[in-house]
């Protein structure tokens, strides 16, 4: 995760700091067991959140955001309630409220950073809400409406743009990848489960029955993913498997449980050197080796690849490497599966230059392919062709409602960890934001088959 200074140009010592503090008493919390946010905040640490921006061309621009803003929100199936006591929107008692406590710095937030703004707003305290992942929701199922149209053409002349030190280029990637990943593995372990799996599960239910599915059955879900994406690729004694993203390690268990040799490659220290106890603790050091390795110096040939959720870190530009690699390490006869976050073609389109809060504060570098980008690249830069995919957003749905709702049960091991409130809230934004766009439709997640058989016709 990282940290980014109002320009936009990477500030990760903000990161540092979040996680070498004192440990802080553990935060008050909201109705909703939100953390409150802190009455002072820690400048050095959050530079971006402590202050709101200020200045004519600030103020200039929060009033012209705060009329567009109410503009939106008037339409929208949701409550926006402000001090006054004046409430916009058109929904009913029971659709999510958005609660706004200093309505003049969300309103310059938004103003001098757009979306970013609206998640620095909500670090801060600006805002509440009672449901975040049902406010954010409605946001996300309006976006394309959301600013008038004539105003998002010209989005490309006031948004940020992605700092040169974020793109993915090879000696950038590893910190890209660590300032997310080597945060701490104990912070991971206070809201994944026992599997450590850290994207979505596969539940044994569909439609409704996932709005209500238990913690415990998340374990058993998370294996269910792995093992389908195994079969799919022909994973089994004697398979030559290559990972691409280890993660904790637990797809990497999984194949040697089956027989397979496993060569895994990640570039978070934490990440190996956890998966590596645990590879040891099974009994499979001799199957599976975990490199502290770029995808793009794998060498050697290898019967089955597959990468989970790994492909949104690799960057636009370099899409085709990712895919060529594969491409080039692939056995003959082999097969290919990968679990990749994905959002429709047109959005990826206008968005693939944005530099978004999720950048700034969660994931640098990264960015969602669309299925038909996927196709498009396979078809145009490799002999892969896509076979097979299957659609699971509402799985991520429910896998990410899961993950929120034990973060914020274990808000006091976060705090105790040097996590203050400002981060938390960031994480929680996170995970709500993320759980937003799968319950809207704005994001799918896809269990992708690919292999060589048009080239061999």
């Amino acid at each position: 995760m990282t940290m980014t200074d109002e320009n936009g140009t990477a500030a990760t010592a903000e990161v540092s700091a979040a996680k070498s503090a004192a440990r802080h008493p553990v935060p008050e919390r909201t109705a909703a067991g939100v953390p409150a946010s802190p009455a002072t905040i820690d400048a050095e640490v959050w530079p971006g959140v402590a202050h709101a921006p200020s200045g004519t061309k600030a103020l200039v621009a929060g009033k012209a955001a705060g009329l567009l803003f109410k503009a939106a929100v008037r339409r929208l199936p949701l409550r926006v309630a402000y001090p006054d006591g004046s409430v916009l929107g058109t929904g009913g008692p029971d659709a999510p409220v958005m609660t706004m406590l200093r309505p003049a710095a969300f309103e310059v937030r938004i103003g001098d950073n757009g979306l970013i703004g609206l998640g620095e707003s909500f670090m801060a305290g600006d805002w509440e809400a009672s449901d975040l992942a049902g406010v954010l929701e409605v946001f996300a199922a309006s976006v394309d409406t959301l600013i008038p149209a004539p105003l998002q053409r010209l989005r490309t002349l006031y948004l940020p743009r992605t700092p040169r030190q974020e793109r993915n280029e090879e000696h950038n990637t590893r910190s890209n990848i660590s300032r997310h990943y080597d945060l701490s593995n104990e912070l991971f372990s206070n809201f994944l489960d026992t599997t450590m799996s850290y994207s979505s599960a596969l539940f044994p239910l569909s439609d409704g029955a996932l709005d209500s599915v238990p913690w415990d059955a998340l374990a058993e879900a998370q294996q269910a993913k792995i093992d389908r994406l195994l079969d799919k690729a022909g994973v089994g004694s004697g398979t030559r498997l290559l990972e691409i993203g280890t993660g904790w390690g637990e797809l990497a268990l999984r194949a040697a449980a089956r027989g397979a040799t496993v060569y895994s490659v990640t570039l978070s220290s934490e990440q190996r050197a956890l998966a590596q106890e645990r590879i040891a603790a099974a009994g499979y050091a001799d199957q599976v080796t975990v490199a502290l390795q770029d995808y793009r110096a794998v060498e050697g040939e290898f019967d089955a690849v597959v990468s989970v959720e790994m492909v949104e870190a690799v960057g636009y530009e370099y899409w085709p490497i990712y895919f060529q690699t594969i491409d080039r390490v692939l056995a003959p006869g082999g097969k290919v599966a990968i679990q990749a976050i994905t959002m429709p073609h047109g959005r990826m389109l206008a968005t693939r230059n944005a530099y978004t809060w999720v950048h700034k504060y969660i994931f640098p570098g990264g960015f969602l392919p669309s299925v038909r980008a996927i196709e498009s690249v396979t078809q145009q830069h490799t002999t892969l062709r896509v076979r097979e995919r299957m659609g699971l957003g509402d799985h991520y749905a429910a896998t990410l409602r899961l993950w929120e709702e034990q973060f914020i049960a274990r808000s006091q091991e976060v705090g105790g960890l040097g996590f203050d409130a400002v981060f938390q809230r960031m994480w929680l934004f996170y995970l709500c934001y993320s759980r937003a766009g799968f319950q809207s439709g704005y994001l799918d997640v896809q269990q992708i088959v690919l292999d060589r058989r048009e080239a061999q016709l």
